[in-house]
């Protein structure tokens, strides 16, 4: 729908009224309308005709005059949805309103510059340098919505930082599957030790845990950003991995003893082994999940693949971190310490 009121209402008011002008148009960002995870019920806030215009620096003071004109000649409504929007409530979210007969509509065509957006958004200058360390503590659900968002048209290279930012360089990507293994390394043999001596209910969030990095490990190995909670399953469900194990990962969520549970976390186990083996990013290693050392848990040893993975680290600030702690996603799934770039460029120290 945004496409298509781009080219039939915003494009021809452009043309005419700002001839020749260069600029980029878009919907990137945030809203589920961008994953493409939208149904009936997104339509009851902050969703709508809307899109992004880029105007070049030198000719952002036209953004006023732009906004005029399209509030002035914009229809009140397209596609059966009203144009207009109410204004913005405490935390930014406007909810279409029916237009006033007479009144200019108050339309949701954002105009930004390239760089101002990006240094809103995800806190970087899109042309400038990223280190392995600046990877690490951008938001990768809001790197989904740059990767997933639909370029209308460009004049202003926004395609060539859409695929600059289509996912991590190889040594972050290698950074961050070592730590996911690490985090299965360290939790493994609890869902057994936890169900043995009768905490049930420990057991059953281990196990969700668990199963949240077999998922989160998924993604990763098929180079795909991770949405946040709320779209998580939804997102995993598409991956091509998962056809295979959501079966698996469903059993052992609903295994009603820790031994149920325990089975079939290891048969997801084997297979991302076996997923990690086809990858051939190391030596092949063991698929098959055995023994806790002494103990009666079956594991994989997550921290045997870590440690390969992380043998193959090639930048030189990643190579000095001792700690596979991840990506900010893979410490936090706060929202509001995700949303916040000031807090994840605090995270940067935790790396030095």
């Amino acid at each position: 729908m945004s496409e298509l009121f781009y080219n039939e209402k915003v494009k021809p008011i452009i043309e005419n009224e700002f001839p020749n002008q260069e600029y980029s148009a878009c919907l990137i960002g945030s809203g589920s309308e961008v994953l493409g995870f939208d149904t009936p019920l997104s339509t009851d806030h902050h969703w709508g005709p809307r899109l992004i215009i880029f105007l070049p620096p030198k000719d952002f003071k036209k953004k006023k005059q732009m906004s005029t004109f399209l509030s002035k000649k914009l229809p009140p409504k397209f596609m059966g949805y009203s144009t207009n929007f109410g204004k913005p409530d405490e935390i930014g979210v406007r909810l279409l309103e029916k237009a006033k007969k007479g009144k200019p509509i108050r339309h949701m065509v954002e105009i930004h510059t390239i760089q101002s957006f990006f240094k809103s958004y995800l806190g970087i200058d899109p042309n400038g340098d990223i280190n392995a360390v600046d990877w690490l503590v951008l938001s990768e659900q809001k790197l989904r919505t740059i990767r997933d968002g639909k370029i209308f048209y460009d004049k202003l290279g926004l395609k060539k930082i859409q695929k600059r930012l289509y996912y991590y360089p190889k040594d972050v990507w290698l950074y961050q599957l070592a730590s996911e293994w690490m985090k299965i390394s360290q939790e493994e043999p609890f869902v057994g030790r936890c169900g043995e001596i009768g905490d049930e209910l420990g057991s059953r969030i281990i196990a969700a845990r668990l199963a949240h990095s077999v998922m989160k490990l998924s993604f990763l190995m098929e180079k795909q950003y991770a949405p946040y909670s709320k779209w998580f399953g939804t997102a995993f469900s598409k991956l091509r991995y998962a056809r295979k194990m959501t079966p698996i990962l469903r059993k052992a969520m609903s295994a009603s003893n820790w031994k149920e549970r325990e089975k079939n976390l290891s048969k997801a186990y084997e297979y991302l082994a076996k997923m990690h083996n086809s990858l051939k990013l190391t030596k092949p290693l063991p698929y098959k999940a055995t023994r806790f050392f002494s103990r009666p848990y079956i594991v994989i040893h997550g921290d045997v693949f870590a440690k390969e993975l992380k043998g193959k680290i090639r930048d030189k600030t990643l190579k000095k971190i001792t700690a596979c702690i991840g990506s900010a996603n893979q410490l936090s799934d706060c929202v509001d310490f995700l949303d916040n770039n000031r807090l994840l460029k605090k995270m940067r120290s935790l790396y030095y």
